[in-house]
């Protein structure tokens, strides 16, 4: 592990003509590192699925921005609208952006399919994201070092990948399974894509982070998908009071997708996260990635899945 122990907000160096994309920035996690990143001079794009959610969202980060953000409506469970949202970015910008910040989620919902008949997790969190970077990718190459910093989770660490049944339409539904899944997928796709930039001498970092046991407003959704990650051999408690025991507020959280976006150690390939005890919280740092995102037969599985699924040419191939 790479320890940052005295590294803080504060230390995030000036975003002053810089562009960045955040999916997912009406609340939260995302929410947060919109606000953070507007007041250091970047021009943040906000993509939201609710344009109602997104413009209140806008009015906020607007009032501390140094440079007006931009609404961009997004919903990623919905391929349509995940091409619609690129090309405006890529409009928007001059195929400009410096970073790309794939946060948005959703997290251990009942039974439900995406537009594009993908089961709701897996579909929204990493294939929406994925269909997302890769097109984007060409107004990524055009700015020195961008970067794609890819949200993760602990409930990554119970995942399995089922390429021949990705959507649970042969085994039993779990929502609990599939949202690991699909945060394991967030993972491996980020160290997968950081391997095919490095192959083409590409300088675009895909890099990787996870905000520990964080209270962002998910508790409840949070005990349930998480208890057996998070608390085991820690503290058997669940819900609302088990969040503010032992989760830490937003800002904590969101500081390792503030570090893998801004600080200029960061490394393509690294994967962020909290560095105290079973990185549950704690001053953000480099962590080791699970064993399937460090596997390039993993990656390059859900690679073609993923190009297959989604019908977006991959770029890098």
């Amino acid at each position: 592990m790479t320890r940052t122990d005295s590294w803080s907000e504060s230390d995030i160096p000036s975003q002053s003509g810089r562009t960045v994309l955040v999916t997912g920035a009406n609340s939260g996690l995302g929410l947060h590192t919109a606000r953070v990143l507007a007041a250091r001079g970047a021009m943040v794009l906000l993509a939201c699925r609710s344009p109602e959610r997104g413009k209140q969202a806008l009015d906020t980060i607007a009032a501390g921005a140094a440079t007006p953000p931009r609404l961009v409506e997004l919903d990623l469970a919905d391929l349509t609208s995940v091409r619609r949202a690129a090309a405006e970015v890529r409009d928007h910008t001059g195929d400009a952006l410096d970073v790309l910040v794939n946060n948005a989620g959703v997290m251990a919902p009942p039974r439900e399919t995406t537009r594009d008949g993908f089961e709701l997790q897996f579909g929204t969190n990493h294939l929406g994201h994925a269909a997302l970077t890769w097109l984007l990718m060409p107004a990524l190459r055009t700015r020195p070092g961008a970067r794609i910093v890819t949200v993760s989770s602990l409930a990554a660490r119970t995942g399995r990948i089922d390429t021949v049944d990705p959507n649970f339409e042969h085994r039993r539904y779990s929502p609990v399974a599939a949202y690991g899944q699909s945060k394991l997928a967030n993972q491996v796709f980020a160290l997968e894509l950081d391997r095919r930039l490095r192959a083409v001498g590409d300088d675009v970092l895909s890099v990787a982070a996870h905000p520990g046991y964080s209270d962002t407003g998910l508790a409840p959704a949070m005990a349930r998908a998480q208890r057996n990650v998070v608390l085991r051999g820690v503290m058997n408690v669940g819900g609302r009071l088990g969040g503010l025991l032992l989760a830490q507020n937003t800002e904590q959280g969101t500081a390792p997708q503030l570090y893998a976006a801004t600080a200029p150690d960061v490394s393509g390939g690294d994967y962020l996260g909290p560095l105290g005890p079973g990185q549950l919280r704690g001053k953000p740092g480099t962590v080791c990635p699970l064993a399937p995102a460090a596997d390039p037969a993993t990656g390059s599985a859900l690679w073609d899945l993923t190009a297959e699924l989604t019908g977006v040419t991959p770029d890098p191939a």
